[in-house]
């Protein structure tokens, strides 16, 4: 949709006092810039932590009273998990609050012919069979179908399954358990909900390198401001 763009292309620069020959528009305000770089930061401890979590560390030398090498590790991940889950609920409320874009890694459009549609024409760009991209504000079709399926879905599961791990050390009684442990209804044996969990941490960890990827993708082929879109917030068109 060309000419809907170029409409708020128009209005956005006027909005910002931008000049309009730029091809400048604002999808990305500050909280919702400032919770990607937190929960970036936020899976980079968690996929690290968890890694060895599930493989163990090695042994260190000495008295074990004087090593609490697994247990800083243990508290870190913890710690990025804490993190993980509160940034969600904000960026749910970001999405209630905030623009269109904020709302997009929250739902598919399947129910509309031009999705589909726009989705096979950002198919054959990535595959080099499409001489130009199409212009989209935020996400294009491809991506918002990555990141509800790979991101979104996954973090929640990560959040239930993760919740439910802890709560086998903090007891029956705690909220975590009243609130995910009827994740072991589905799993009795707990060891599966670790492999559950560990599987969920390789999809985002596959999700995080096709997205930084298609990020850099983005700035070089389609001449659109794509990783610098989130540090400042503005999505540039270059000629």
């Amino acid at each position: 949709m060309p000419q809907a763009v170029t409409i708020r292309i128009a209005n956005d620069a006027a909005r910002r006092d931008r000049s309009v020959e730029r091809d400048v528009v604002y999808p990305y305000e500050l909280p919702l810039r400032l919770w990607h770089w937190v929960n970036a930061a936020a899976i980079l401890v968690l996929g690290i932590t968890g890694y060895f979590i599930g493989t163990g560390t090695e042994v260190t030398p000495g008295e074990a009273s004087d090593n609490f090498l697994f247990g800083y590790v243990r508290f870190a991940h913890f710690s990025a998990g804490y993190v993980l889950a509160i940034g969600f609920l904000l960026r749910i409320y970001l999405a209630l609050v905030g623009n269109s874009h904020a709302r997009q890694i929250f739902y598919v459009p399947i129910w509309r012919r031009c999705f589909w549609s726009e989705l096979w024409r950002a198919v054959r760009w990535y595959a080099l069979l499409a001489a130009e991209p199409e212009k989209h504000l935020g996400h294009n079709p491809l991506a918002q179908l990555a990141m509800f399926f790979m991101f979104t879905l996954t973090t929640v599961f990560m959040i239930v399954t993760g919740f439910a791990l802890y709560a086998q050390g903090s007891g029956n009684d705690s909220w975590q358990y009243k609130l995910c442990g009827w994740v072991f209804a589905i799993w009795p044996n707990s060891q599966d909900v670790h492999t559950w969990h560990r599987l969920g941490m390789w999809v985002i960890v596959c999700f995080a390198l096709v997205h930084i990827y298609a990020a850099i993708w983005e700035d070089v082929m389609s001449r659109r401001s794509s990783i610098s879109s989130l540090i400042s917030g503005e999505r540039e068109f270059r000629d």
